[in-house]
């Protein structure tokens, strides 16, 4: 509404200064024989009066109710002339001072205090010609300030609102995620006792009868599910211990090559290329147990999902003020840029037919996020061709 109202007064003020500017600084309004339109007229001489009709749309009472004035410049910027019959406000030097603000703006049309003003040639000189503005800035001022006025008292409104009712709202929402939470666990340790019962049966039922196929299907499935009982009971205590988790001085550099390089030799055993890149003496302020986590977590997804003859890459590095770890590998499936934006949602794959396969569930990186957000650091997924993945870590030093 400020933008319009301030459009309007450009609007308002611009014809004006056109209509002043085709006339030399003044409003035509020239009598007949020459003599101007305000010198007293009486009996037969007022009716010769005679005034050229101002554009369509202007008030014929524009003239009586403008306050103007012009200044006339030669070429090298000298004044030859000022008009200033039409204000009272403004004195000669006052109006040369004005030009000379404007010489110096370098403008043809603008603002200068109150004034609108337009310059144009005139025969190879300059004539600056200044409209009062006052009233109408004025007017503008006021809704201005008054919206400003209105504005913040809505915005602080709707805080105290908000801060009225967030904790109603939000709370709700907040009970549902603690039960949430605490339910994996419990559920997880629940679940541990009879998978335990299960496994040891199974064993004894193997003793008895031998090796058998279903037997040895059971063990696969007790101990697949074993494994994903662990792993979200693992996720659920780190989100609880986000904001306590203990955190030292530790070195990044080694932990990092000690805890990559079994996952070397089993590259190595399983047909794949592994190149390690390590910054040396890198230390960060962090959880050590988490951190060896954190790469144990990258290093065996790389690992599952790189095929025979492909390239795993593990690269740490400074940058700046963060650590920066990054694990890249090569895949044989296509990798879909959309689902980049999924892979640390709990149990997303980007290939789920490949499930049984790799053995995973798709809470690794769920839980590497939140071991990098309990840093305070941010991790971040990306595709470097349709057939490669990586996973970049940035911690804060």
């Amino acid at each position: 509404m400020n933008i319009i109202s301030y459009q309007a007064l450009v609007s308002e003020a611009d014809p004006t200064l056109s209509i002043l500017s085709q006339n030399k600084g003044r409003f035509p309004d020239m009598i007949e024989n020459g003599t101007e339109a305000g010198d007293d007229k009486t009996g037969d001489d007022f009716e010769t009066h005679k005034r050229e009709p101002l554009p369509h749309g202007l008030s014929p009472e524009l003239p009586y109710e403008s306050r103007y004035f012009s200044v006339l410049l030669n070429q090298s910027g000298n004044v030859i002339l000022t008009e200033t019959s039409k204000i009272a406000s403004v004195s000669p030097a006052s109006a040369i001072e004005y030009a000379q603000t404007v010489i110096v703006q370098n403008k043809t049309r603008g603002f200068v205090d109150r004034f609108r003003f337009v310059c144009n040639q005139d025969n190879g000189e300059v004539r600056i010609i200044f409209l009062d503005c006052d009233r109408k800035l004025d007017s503008f001022r006021i809704f201005l300030y008054a919206s400003l006025g209105m504005a913040l008292a809505g915005i602080i409104a709707v805080f105290f609102i908000i801060c009225f009712f967030a904790e109603r709202i939000l709370r709700p929402i907040a009970e549902n995620y603690e039960k949430q939470k605490r339910f994996i666990t419990y559920a997880g340790h629940e679940i541990k006792t009879p998978l335990t019962i299960i496994n040891a049966n199974v064993d004894i039922l193997e003793m008895e009868l031998g090796e058998n196929e279903s037997l040895t299907d059971i063990q696969q499935q007790t101990k697949r599910l074993k494994s994903l009982t662990d792993d979200l009971v693992m996720l659920a205590r780190m989100e609880e211990a986000e904001d306590t988790m203990q955190k030292i001085e530790f070195p990044l550099s080694e932990v990092v090559a000690e805890t990559a390089k079994p996952f070397q030799k089993l590259a190595v055993q399983q047909g794949k290329t592994f190149v390690c890149t390590i910054e040396a003496m890198l230390s960060i302020k962090g959880n050590d147990p988490a951190i060896r986590k954190l790469v144990s977590i990258l290093m065996n997804n790389a690992l599952k999902y790189s095929p025979v003859g492909g390239t795993i890459t593990l690269d740490l590095k400074k940058q700046n003020k963060s650590v920066h770890l990054s694990v890249f590998n090569t895949t044989n499936t296509r990798i879909k840029p959309e689902s980049l934006a999924y892979v640390f949602d709990r149990f997303y794959r980007t290939d789920a037919s490949r499930n049984s396969e790799t053995g995973g569930h798709g809470i690794g990186l769920s839980i590497a996020k939140t071991i990098v957000a309990a840093h305070g650091g941010k991790i971040q997924a990306t595709a470097p061709n349709e057939y490669a993945f990586q996973i970049t870590v940035f911690l804060p030093v």
